[in-house]
């Protein structure tokens, strides 16, 4: 038995099946762990949303600033991308059962190991220690697996607040959760999140620094953080633990880590690369 993260699929599932043989994956008793962005701009985001969904309790996934696009797409709201390539989900037959099952998923999700590490797409907040992420996971999840949900995706989108606050409520509280566990790269000293920075580390101004470079706050015996989003990172092991976007979908690497010994495993981009820059 053995447990694998994966990076950001992003539909590209001919190099997902090819990861999959590369570690001898086992359905029967290997168990996948998904940083989210599991569709969108790779060519086969409805293919990878079924083979994934057909895995039953063999994969777990955590939702992605792509996946929620989708969510917002299928209530028509948000604006539609060029670049996007979810428009088959919406019009598949059985785009309604792929995106109920889709909207079921955490934001959050404590990973089988020992040092009990966490899975999110993004990043966590300083301040927050992995209890209190998997708290405001559960406050968000409650709210897209209820049957209101549409009415939360129609307020989603937007930049503010951009601080944690304990006292924060209602929308406000839940959209800067959604965007710092799908959209966080950098921080200000001041604890707001930027949300423009995308490139490395090395080429941001003076005032920005990656999350994952801050001081945390909670006890220090906590296990890793693994996560994906960042493709232009450029690197997978960091102070904060491990992110697996490889940039699969611009061409570059697909990553699993292997939970039980922290091995990770590549195979090349099997598809040809997205049109546009991350």
């Amino acid at each position: 038995m053995a447990h694998y993260a994966i990076g950001d699929v992003q539909g590209c599932l001919s190099s997902l099946e090819h990861l999959l043989q590369h570690i001898s994956f086992n359905r029967r008793t290997d168990t996948l762990w998904f940083a989210g962005d599991l569709v969108n701009r790779g060519p086969r985001s409805l293919d990878t949303l079924r083979f994934i969904r057909g895995l039953g309790t063999s994969a777990h996934t955590v939702l992605g600033n792509h996946d929620l696009h989708l969510l917002a797409l299928w209530c028509g709201v948000g604006r539609q991308h060029s670049s996007d390539t979810i428009a088959e989900v919406v019009n598949a037959p059985d785009g309604r059962t792929l995106i109920d099952w889709l909207r079921q998923q955490p934001l959050a999700l404590q990973l089988p190991t020992p040092n009990k590490a966490l899975l999110v797409h993004a990043g966590v907040l300083p301040q927050w220690s992995h209890a209190k992420a998997l708290a405001l996971s559960a406050e968000v999840q409650s709210v897209l697996s209820g049957p209101h949900w549409q009415n939360f995706m129609a307020v989603l989108y937007g930049n503010k607040p951009n601080r944690w606050d304990d006292a924060l409520e209602g929308e406000d509280r839940l959209r800067l959760v959604v965007n710092v566990f799908t959209r966080m790269r950098m921080l200000r000293d001041d604890g707001k999140v930027d949300f423009k920075f995308k490139l490395e580390p090395k080429d941001a101004p003076p005032d920005l620094k990656p999350w994952f470079e801050f001081e945390r706050k909670p006890a220090q015996q906590e296990g890793p953080i693994v996560f994906g989003h960042w493709s232009t990172l450029n690197q997978l092991k960091n102070p904060a633990g491990f992110c697996l976007d490889s940039g699969c979908v611009w061409g570059g690497k697909l990553t699993a880590l292997r939970l039980d010994d922290l091995q990770i495993f590549q195979v090349d981009a099997l598809e040809p690369p997205a049109a546009t820059v991350p």
